[in-house]
């Protein structure tokens, strides 16, 4: 198993300098690599692999922006360029079985900028607290620098480190640590679960068969990015649509951190309720694709499509994975409809019986009124339904989930 830390790098004019030239030679070698595999693609019908673009670019032709990087760093890259066509050709082969519906089209180049740079564990070295980055042949002939140095973190293990990666973005650099960690097997119980509804206001709606249940606030996080939405509405008034300046850029970065942390600190808060509760599986209701043309009006689909859901769905899995809990991902339809504490029919979206009609019914929003009269919170009879999609799958029983786990969950704020 691997992980990945994120450090922001703050360095003077020189090494900044060093950095902005590695990460435009990328650009320029990843494009040298696409056009010869395009090239070749468009001729054979084939594609080029590593070891070709290698060969071709660094051994035979000796091309300068290949030189300009140590040799495991230019391969890094080309090895981005190989894997890109290979996923392009696995792509047309379901495009023709019928599998997707869009024809994917060849990578296409880059249009300019800076592009990640990739070194190996093997190529840097550690010295008196600092990390040494090799660079190519003609960088020392041409400005005579054989290196660059960047500080290591001291929360982390040099020889545990594989990989790392200088990442430019909105102006900024990040070196990002890929390292090696080790599983922790966690004392849970797999027949204990714990059922996710995903939202807005209500980020995360949690209710478990352990007799828990808790909600991860979203509110701040939809205000967060109605505020970013609204300073580039007004930066971007009467500009043209290509317009881009370094505040509109660090406007996006800060709104980019805050998502970063808004999912990481969320996951958090869901694997330490499992780990502290000894849950041992989790199932988060998804319906693939539901983003794709929504079409709830521009203030509603600003809320849901721009809020990174799916990349938090995708942080509780690997962490989960870590600690050993069991993740489940199932589709949602008719979820917030039926009734969960009248055992209400669960058809799949596509497939409701003619006559269909739940029993209870969401008589304002956050709540719910069963068959019974019972009030409880919309959002939990959700996740309710949710766990019961594949109860009979898993085998768990969902009897321990009471009418007050439904109807009190703990509203937790991610920033708190």
């Amino acid at each position: 198993m691997f992980g990945c830390q994120q450090n922001l790098i703050r360095v003077n004019s020189d090494t900044q300098a060093i950095l902005e030239y590695l990460c435009s030679e990328a650009t320029k070698l990843s494009n040298c690599g696409t056009y010869y595999a395009r090239q070749i693609f468009f001729k054979t019908g084939k594609i080029p692999n590593r070891a070709q673009l290698h060969k071709v670019l660094g051994t035979e032709n000796r091309n300068l922006h290949y030189q300009a990087f140590y040799s495991d760093t230019a391969q890094q890259i080309l090895t981005g360029v190989a894997e890109s066509f290979k996923s392009f050709i696995g792509l047309l082969k379901a495009f023709k079985n019928g599998t997707i519906t869009d024809r994917p089209k060849p990578p296409k180049y880059r249009q300019g900028g800076m592009a990640l740079v990739t070194f190996t564990g093997r190529s840097v070295k550690l010295k008196d607290g600092m990390l040494r980055f090799p660079l190519g042949s003609k960088v020392k002939a041409w400005f005579g620098l054989d290196a660059f140095f960047l500080p290591m973190p001291s929360n982390l293990d040099f020889k545990a480190i594989r990989e790392y990666r200088i990442l430019p973005r909105n102006g900024c650099f990040y070196l990002e640590f890929v390292y090696k960690t080790t599983e922790i097997q966690a004392i849970v119980d797999p027949a204990k679960c714990l059922m996710i509804d995903h939202g807005v206001d209500n980020w995360l709606t949690c209710v478990s068969n352990a007799g828990t249940s808790f909600i991860v606030d979203g509110k701040h996080l939809k205000s967060l990015n109605q505020g970013y939405n609204k300073q580039v509405a007004f930066l971007m008034e009467g500009k043209s649509n290509g317009f881009w300046s370094k505040r509109l850029a660090n406007l996006t970065e800060r709104r980019n951190r805050q998502m970063r942390d808004a999912v990481n600190k969320a996951a958090r808060k869901v694997i330490n309720h499992c780990l502290k509760n000894g849950i041992g599986t989790i199932i988060f209701g998804w319906n693939k694709g539901q983003k794709n043309s929504a079409n709830m009006g521009s203030k509603t689909n600003q809320k849901f499509v721009q809020i990174p859901t799916g990349r938090l769905k995708d942080r509780i899995a690997q962490l989960g994975e870590r600690y050993g809990l069991k993740f489940v991902e199932t589709e949602e339809s008719y979820s917030s409809k039926a009734s969960f504490v009248d055992h209400d029919l669960l058809p799949t979206f596509g497939e409701k019986p003619e006559g269909w009609l739940p029993s209870g019914k969401r008589i304002k929003r956050g709540l719910y009124r069963t068959a019974q009269g019972w009030l409880i919170n919309a959002d939990c009879n959700g996740c309710g339904n949710i766990g019961r999609k594949v109860a009979v799958i898993l085998g768990l029983d969902l009897s321990g989930i009471g009418r007050g786990t439904l109807s009190a969950p703990l509203r937790q704020k991610i920033w708190s």
